[in-house]
């Protein structure tokens, strides 16, 4: 998400720069005016009336409106302006507040109430009598839900389905009545009291002669859609030859519909059957079929043709349905638990995932990031491989999710039991979040003691053999490593951190520096600085980090420091 952050006094200039957000100072009006459209929300440093006054001419709807957020420059209240739904002001408003310490403002009625917003639900586009719906939801008559049965095993946004109930209808609605909301690609019109999603199920096959017709192939694609009683928004892909990947007609098509364009190379196409193969085809371009054979691959495994290939003079057009989304898995890195430290990839993987799941304090730690559209799930402590299973089995199912780690999700986290675990699920895509570990918050609070080589070791002997960890720290003494030690000591593992100590010392002198970060980057942080022979075990526990420096680290002052060798 692209934020504009504009102040006016230099008070408003100081706070903004303590934001992860690219800064404008002075002429706030002119400047939200020029910016609008190019940004996804604004953070608007200032008196509520100037923003108002800034934004209200711009404002055309709310499903495409940028976000924009009032935030006073003592930085005492975060008010979410417009953009509560897609433009997504209510969470920014609570990312603003967990920033900054300022509470957030939100008076959206569904968000307050924990409803999900009909027009905001990840994954579908909504028409109809969403504000009909809405209100009597919130008047307590939740929606029935509905499923055109061609999308029967297309799964409901969680939020929705975990909210409005159980029933969940395949077929007819006759007799049924409002509020209604019906799960969809065709083409039809909403009654009063019905809302319409329309999912990304339809896969758009393309084939063209070399410069066909822009609006031509545009023009074909839409009879072909209408002629078949499909529906534009659902509209979820454009495929097709990879010889074909720079011809404008498609990329247009594809920038025009606002979905991704895949390609296909012809092996994999010519490996399709197809009800309507062309030798004359075969021979131009080495496959028998473009347009049919890539909207079935485009549609995966079940999915089916729905429209056979289509002509015009330049282009031949056909689409499939898909019976499952294309789900994706995220392992994020939160960092340390102030959200200053905490990526903006990261911050955008949890806004955007329908499902977020993880250890309930973890989760905790992104709070300000989520909504009532998406379904939280918390696990205990021990639950490791249960929380992995779940997500991965969720992106395999066609939902977006986001499995949210402290620190660096690689580094004694969930990433590399996912990526082990990913082929018993059908290996959906995954993508990695990186965040700032455990190791470098408190680096960053000491000064700088992993400035030259370093060591990382975990004393938790839970999946590691205590004799591999005193090898491992054997190694880093005679190495001279300073030494980050991760999970140092719990109520049940007294002793180990003790024995580290005496390992580490057989090669240090007992001066050497040594300190305890306790939560680091959290308002409950603490700090104590030592040495090899003076550390206190009982200072340390399972949410400290304990740095033990190497022969040339030193204490300058209350910075702990391991020089590189620059400074000869």
């Amino acid at each position: 998400m692209r934020v504009l952050c504009c102040s006016v006094t230099e008070r408003g200039a100081a706070l903004a720069r303590r934001l992860p957000f690219e800064h404008r100072h002075g002429a706030l009006v002119a400047t939200v005016r020029e910016g609008w459209g190019r940004y996804d929300a604004f953070v608007l440093i200032c008196a509520t009336g100037v923003a108002v006054r800034a934004a209200a001419p711009m404002l055309v709807d709310k499903a495409t409106d940028p976000a924009v957020v009032c935030l006073d420059d003592t930085a005492r209240w975060a008010v979410a302006l417009t953009g509560g739904h897609a433009g997504g002001a209510n969470r920014l408003a609570r990312e603003l507040a967990a920033l900054t310490g300022a509470e957030a403002v939100v008076t959206t009625a569904s968000d307050e109430a924990g409803l999900p917003a009909l027009d905001a639900l990840e994954g579908v586009k909504a028409e109809g009598d969403v504000t009909g719906v809405m209100r009597r939801w919130l008047d307590g008559q939740a929606p029935r839900l509905l499923t055109d049965p061609e999308l029967a095993a297309w799964p409901l946004p969680p939020a929705l389905a975990r909210l409005a109930g159980p029933d969940r209808w395949s077929g007819s609605d006759e007799g049924l009545e409002p509020p209604r909301v019906r799960l969809t690609d065709r083409d039809s019109e909403a009654e009063e009291g019905e809302v319409l999603l329309h999912p990304p199920s339809l896969v758009i096959g393309v084939g063209t002669s070399r410069g066909a017709s822009v609006p031509g192939l545009r023009q074909l694609v839409e009879n072909v859609l209408r002629g078949a009683g499909l529906h534009p928004a659902a509209v979820g892909r454009v495929v097709t030859h990879e010889l074909k990947v720079s011809e404008p007609a498609i990329t247009e098509l594809a920038r025009g519909f606002g979905v991704p364009l895949g390609v296909f190379p012809a092996a994999e196409l010519a490996a399709v059957a197809v009800p309507n193969p062309n030798p004359v085809v075969q021979a131009a371009v080495g496959t028998p079929s473009v347009a049919e054979a890539a909207a079935l691959l485009g549609a995966g495994p079940g999915g089916e043709l729905v429209v056979a290939k289509q002509k015009s003079a330049d282009s031949t057009v056909a689409v499939a349905r898909r019976h499952l989304p294309i789900g994706a898995l995220a392992v994020v890195g939160l960092g340390p638990g102030d959200a200053a430290w905490r990526t903006q990839a990261a911050a955008a993987a949890v806004r955007s995932a329908a499902v977020v799941i993880g250890y309930g304090p973890y989760v905790d730690l992104a709070a300000d990031l989520l909504s009532s559209s998406q379904e939280v799930l918390r696990y205990p402590i021990g639950e490791e491989a249960e929380r992995c299973a779940e997500a991965l089995r969720r992106a395999a199912g066609g939902q977006r999710v986001a499995l949210v780690c402290s620190g660096d999700p690689g580094v004694y986290a969930m990433a590399g039991l996912v990526l082990e675990m990913a082929p018993q699920f059908g290996d959906p895509p995954v993508r990695i979040e990186p965040g700032v570990t455990a190791a470098l918050s408190a680096a960053g609070v000491l000064g700088a003691p992993l400035g030259h080589d370093h060591a990382a070791i975990s004393l938790s002997d839970l999946l590691t053999p205590w004799p591999v960890i005193r090898r491992r720290l054997e190694a880093a003494r005679d190495g001279d490593f300073v030494v980050s030690l991760y999970n140092p000591r719990s109520r049940r593992r007294t002793t180990q951190l003790v024995e580290a100590m005496t390992i580490l010392s057989g090669q240090r002198l007992p001066d050497t520096p040594v300190a305890v970060v306790t939560n680091a980057g959290r308002p409950t942080q603490k700090v104590v600085r030592t040495t090899l022979a003076a550390l206190d075990p009982g200072v340390v526990d399972m949410v400290s980090m304990v740095i033990v420096g190497s022969s040339t680290t030193r204490w300058i002052g209350t910075r702990m420091v391991t020089p590189r060798g620059y400074n000869p």
